[in-house]
């Protein structure tokens, strides 16, 4: 109940917004996808609208996300560099139409009961989605899913989440403050309600060293991991 009203109830309303201010890929993010086999199959569990599906088109990248109405726009969501009208160009009345945009291979899942086979994927990532779960043991579980969804011995997963450890954020959290925050987001109003409307989401802040003792503790063996503009990693 607790996640639903800071979390999943949040995601469906703010949408859009979320959407139009997350268009750009984390670079490490960019860098592993890029750095992966060409026809390598992977997840992106949590993809949010998408945005890490096209970044490296020999892959093949199913995904999926809590948000029906994320889902929705991650199905049509396009890289910048994609241009749909690329085809015949249109000359006269009987000239072919553009081809319509490919559309992305996503669903609606929980984190915690990815609907795939196990050990179905060459790679997996999960990107700014586990720290939104309040408890330790459902974190945890978040990790195993991804580490089963991937194969046995050569799969990888890369988690990213935020930091406690900010000092030079503005938002000002470092060592020793509360792991457990609600942090705002605030919409853009309309003319008629200029004033926008604030939601409150769960975070849970990660101190360093945790994000590793989690993957540890369900089976998984840390590759790489460290620290990404307030955010810990690990593969």
């Amino acid at each position: 109940a607790y996640e639903s009203r800071h979390v999943h109830t949040v995601y469906e309303a703010i949408a859009p917004h979320f959407s139009s201010t997350r268009y750009k890929p984390w670079p490490l993010v960019a860098a592993f996808l890029l750095s992966l086999p060409p026809g390598s199959v992977g997840l992106d569990a949590g993809c949010g609208n998408g945005k890490y599906i096209g970044v490296n088109p020999s892959l093949f990248i199913v995904a999926s996300d809590r948000s029906a109405n994320l889902v929705s726009l991650a199905r049509s969501y396009q890289p910048p560099h994609f241009d749909a009208s690329v085809g015949p160009k249109k000359k006269n009345k009987g000239a072919p139409a553009p081809p319509p945009a490919p559309k992305n291979q996503v669903l609606v899942a929980d984190s915690l009961a990815l609907p795939y086979r196990s050990s179905a994927f060459d790679f997996a990532i999960s990107i700014a989605v586990i720290h939104h779960m309040s408890t330790r043991e459902r974190r945890r579980a978040a990790v195993a899913a991804l580490l089963t969804a991937v194969r046995p011995g050569s799969g990888k997963a890369l988690v990213m989440v935020w930091a406690l450890e900010q000092g030079n954020s503005r938002r000002g959290w470092d060592a020793g403050a509360a792991q457990d925050q609600l942090v705002s987001w605030v919409t853009k109003g309309k003319k008629e309600k200029p004033e926008g409307k604030t939601f409150q989401r769960y975070y849970h802040l990660y101190r360093e060293g945790e994000l590793e003792e989690d993957v540890v503790e369900v089976g998984g063996r840390v590759l790489e991991s460290g620290y990404e503009r307030d955010n810990w990693w690990a593969i």
